[in-house]
């Protein structure tokens, strides 16, 4: 009965193995490969019957991970994201130049943490896609904050809407330094007109953490504002999203 339990365990391992792309002579033999696929199957279950609730940011990671580093152990090189970049967030936001810096990750590593990011951000972006944005505001905030809030430099973006105030096009304008982007107003004026556009909404953030608007942020928004009257274009807000916080400046009464 022993034996028979023991043959259907290693029948089930090498499934595993073959599963995540590997021979099961790719792996040492012996408690090695029961001890790494068992944690594997363990973390499934887990996920599958609780929610990804259930599992720390480390674990979510050595699961993306399973797949892209078939060979290896995944838990140190998870262990180790969260230690650089603080959170599973941070770790599929982090550039790609800084990812490569992770011993073991290597190239499929760090694109299996890419792809997620680009997945997370998709469904985000399709929360507000078709939809009136204004009338979706926590969802375009969400949306927002996925994108901007773990840039390392400013990015200014605009969204161009239609006259339902549906989104056309979201854009990136300028990227600049951690402190400061450049923003044209015939360019960006110039884009609403390609996309047929009636409405924007200008975006950037502050990499700093604190989205409170400077004067020149201010002083920007009026001009652009003033710009795209004259073409019947509506400036409906500008926000800036920090690290967790962000602020509007029509809220703020600055627009």
């Amino acid at each position: 009965m022993t034996s028979g339990r023991n043959a259907l365990q290693d029948s089930n391992i090498q499934a595993d193995l073959l599963l995540e792309g590997q021979s099961p002579d790719d792996e040492p033999h012996g408690s090695d490969v029961h001890g790494a696929t068992g944690h594997r199957a363990r973390l499934r279950a887990r996920l599958l019957k609780a929610g990804p609730e259930a599992l720390a940011d480390h674990e979510i990671l050595e699961m993306v991970l399973f797949l892209a580093v078939p060979r290896r152990d995944t838990k140190p090189i998870a262990r180790a994201l969260v230690r650089r970049f603080g959170s599973y967030a941070g770790a599929i936001a982090a550039p790609i130049g800084e990812l490569r810096g992770v011993e073991g990750l290597g190239e499929a590593g760090a694109a299996a943490l890419k792809i997620v990011q680009a997945a997370a951000l998709r469904l985000a972006k399709a929360e507000i896609a078709y939809r009136p944005v204004l009338s979706h505001w926590d969802r375009l905030i969400e949306y927002l904050t996925a994108v901007l809030a773990r840039e390392r430099v400013e990015q200014a973006r605009a969204l161009f809407l239609d006259q339902r105030n549906r989104l056309i096009a979201d854009e990136v304008q300028s990227v600049g330094t951690v402190n400061h982007t450049p923003l044209y107003p015939r360019e960006l004026i110039r884009r609403a007109l390609e996309h047929h556009a009636t409405a924007i909404i200008l975006v950037h953030n502050h990499p700093s953490g604190d989205p409170t608007p400077s004067p020149e942020d201010v002083a920007m928004t009026r001009e652009i504002k003033q710009a795209a009257s004259t073409l019947s274009i509506v400036l409906h807000d500008h926000v800036i999203v920090g690290n967790g916080k962000w602020v509007s400046l029509k809220r703020l009464g600055l627009l």
